[in-house]
């Protein structure tokens, strides 16, 4: 395990020579465990609804926003139009509203998104092991859940109210997923937020000690940076490009097996770049509305973030060709999760 000095130089390192071996070693570690595959999946937002006053979300239930939640026929439409463009792997969102999106409504989300994907993962808000369980049984097969930042003082500076205030019950979401029988799990971290070496420390402590007691789960991780919501900041986010990459690359030579995910928050230009060093899984031809694939028109959309690249699912697969990747749309076979 790396100490937290050691990462504090490591991004305070800004030597040619450094970085040079820092992405080598990375890009050759990528390549041989991961060869040149890059899996591809979308988000696709159920609600906006949420009960938490998180201060740098455009979801928070303080922000005056259109609160919207799918029905049925909406959720068939919003997922024939991604699964139209041939991906294969959802990840399905909510606010963090655990009346107006209970258990009930995420378990029929689940059998609808059934129809139209291989592969269905979520990032809700935390539940409990069973209800996952439930979510398991009826076909969910990841769990997507961010602690934010691990720094106790600053999560409590960001979380004024909600379930979401409470550190340790979200910290210890992701063995409760992990318990339920979930076949990969996603955590991450806030870029921005908080103190960057203090919450790497913490990320990677979390990651081995899952490893360790959950060793049959896929792992990934994602490092999402502050990003504007219709064009305004709710925080400030001083991750440059070149810190996000010393992240990146870092991350995969300590963790050769992990997936590492880059959204479409980051720049076509930035994402490029990043796929010949360590990412292996991105979203492509994303919206981050409710509604906003097939429902909304762009001026009605309520963003939880901006996005950066906005390139279709066809156009990723044409560079991804171009610079001899190998798209992947999905690398599971469905099948039934059972006891």
């Amino acid at each position: 395990m790396i100490s937290l000095p050691e990462i504090n130089n490591i991004l305070a390192n800004n030597d040619p020579a450094f970085l040079e071996g820092l992405a080598l070693k990375s890009r050759t570690v990528t390549r041989q465990y991961f060869g040149r595959a890059v899996s591809l999946y979308a988000p696709l937002y159920l609600s906006n609804y949420c009960s938490s006053h998180c201060t740098y979300c455009g979801f928070n239930n303080k922000n005056r926003i259109a609160r919207i939640r799918l029905n049925t026929q909406q959720m068939h439409t919003e997922m024939k139009a991604v699964a139209d463009t041939g991906i294969e792997n959802i990840l399905l969102l909510t606010g963090e509203s655990y009346k107006a999106t209970p258990l009930t409504y995420l378990k029929e989300a689940t059998m609808i998104a059934k129809k139209y994907f291989a592969d269905i993962s979520m990032e809700v808000h935390p539940m409990e092991t069973a209800e996952y369980r439930e979510l398991f049984l009826m076909g969910v097969d990841g769990i997507t859940v961010y602690q934010e930042t691990y720094n106790r003082k600053r999560y409590s500076e960001v979380h004024l109210a909600g379930k979401k205030s409470d550190y340790d019950y979200r910290r210890d979401t992701p063995q409760r997923a992990a318990r339920s029988g979930m076949r990969h799990i996603s955590l991450g971290i806030l870029l921005g937020l908080s103190e960057t070496a203090g919450d790497l420390f913490s990320l990677y402590g979390h990651l081995c000690w899952m490893e360790k007691h959950f060793p049959g789960v896929e792992y990934s991780l994602s490092f999402p940076r502050l990003r504007k919501i219709k064009g305004r900041s709710f925080a400030i986010c001083n991750i440059s490009d070149l810190d996000l990459i010393k992240i990146l690359c870092l991350s995969r030579v300590l963790f050769p097996r992990v997936g590492l995910n880059l959204s479409t928050r980051e720049t076509p230009l930035l994402r490029d770049h990043a796929l010949e060093l360590g990412i292996t899984r991105i979203s492509a031809g994303s919206n981050t509305s409710v509604g906003g694939y097939q429902l909304k028109p762009a001026g009605e959309q309520e963003p939880q973030f901006d996005i950066e690249d906005r390139r279709s699912v066809e156009e990723i697969v044409r560079y991804l060709k171009s610079r001899d990747f190998d798209p992947v749309f999905t690398d599971w076979r469905a099948i039934e999760n059972s006891v």
